[in-house]
């Protein structure tokens, strides 16, 4: 990818980790499209700039685009591989699919900043659209989710995440865009915690204290580390860029799950995969310790593409 000549991606896309998220889902009202491609843009460029303004704690963020929104904000383009979530069930395990229009991510290690900015970007909003459903994430220790195993442990690093996590030349109209996937899960912490350390291990495929991945013939099958770390037709790893963090509060507390790349595809087999397993009946056994609560699709454009709307 040629990562000199790409358009000014937004800058949460592909940002290291912060200490605190806020996730902000909308719904449009009827008839707004003239309207909220403008005001849109004016939001995105608003989160380059605090960028810059709150550099010091690092401030960044990046709005998405749902699928089945996609359409009536940008009837004249559509990025080539956007399809609604795909949604799974498997007996009792199930990934649903609840779509929004919009999704709006920003990330700080300032608390108090992220308030005041979600404030404003819900004031530039006003009356175009329908605030659906805010959660806020944190830092859990050293980067753990709160089952206690660190989370993201194989993202990529670097200008490699610019590869795997933007468009590129593939889709010259969306390039430095990114197809996002976002899913809150629940955790069944009781009964989590309830199990001897070492089968916690097993179920995710990596040691707890420490954070030492099994050595490949030691990972059951059914280990979440077996089941997301998949191969395509080349032998090159399916690479996702991942912005999860845990959220919520004593009554319901979890991941949101965050899922940035250049191809949904990457996503989807990762998801099938967990839910349906390898064909011979090995799911993913983390799945017996928290539920899907939401899936939504969104596809985030470089800020060049959506400023072309800015008036």
């Amino acid at each position: 990818m040629d990562i000199q000549n790409m358009p000014r991606e937004q800058l949460g896309v592909c940002a290291e980790g912060n200490l605190h998220s806020v996730y902000l889902m909308f719904n449009a009202n009827d008839n707004v499209e003239s309207q909220l491609r403008p005001c849109l843009a004016n939001v995105a460029q608003y989160i380059y700039e605090l960028t810059d303004q709150y550099s010091d704690s690092a401030f960044n963020g990046f709005v998405g685009i749902g699928a089945n929104y996609w359409d009536s904000l940008y009837p004249n383009a559509r990025p080539e591989m956007l399809k609604p979530f795909p949604a799974m069930q498997v007996g009792s395990r199930e990934a649903p699919a609840i779509e929004y229009d919009l999704f709006v991510h920003i990330r700080c290690d300032r608390y108090d900043i992220l308030h005041l900015v979600a404030n404003e970007i819900s004031q530039m909003f006003e009356d175009l659209v329908e605030l659906v459903d805010e959660e806020r994430g944190f830092r859990f220790m050293d980067s753990r989710d709160l089952t206690g195993f660190v989370d993201g442990t194989e993202n990529p690093k670097g200008r490699h995440r610019q590869e795997v996590a933007l468009v590129g030349d593939e889709d010259p109209e969306f390039k430095g865009g990114s197809y996002i996937h976002v899913q809150k899960y629940a955790h069944n912490l009781s009964k989590w915690h309830r199990l001897p350390v070492k089968k916690q291990e097993d179920i995710i495929g990596r040691t707890k204290q420490d954070n030492i991945e099994y050595e490949s013939e030691d990972k059951p099958l059914t280990s979440h580390i077996k089941r997301v770390n998949l191969k395509d037709a080349n032998g090159q790893s399916m690479e996702i860029l991942r912005q999860s963090m845990p959220y919520g509060s004593l009554k319901e507390q979890g991941l949101m799950f965050i899922s940035n790349c250049r191809t949904p595809e990457h996503f989807e087999k990762m998801l099938h995969s967990m839910m349906f397993g390898d064909g011979e009946g090995n799911h993913d056994h983390l799945m017996h310790f928290t539920k899907a609560m939401t899936g939504s699709s969104f596809f985030a454009p470089a800020l060049d593409f959506m400023l072309q709307f800015d008036e």
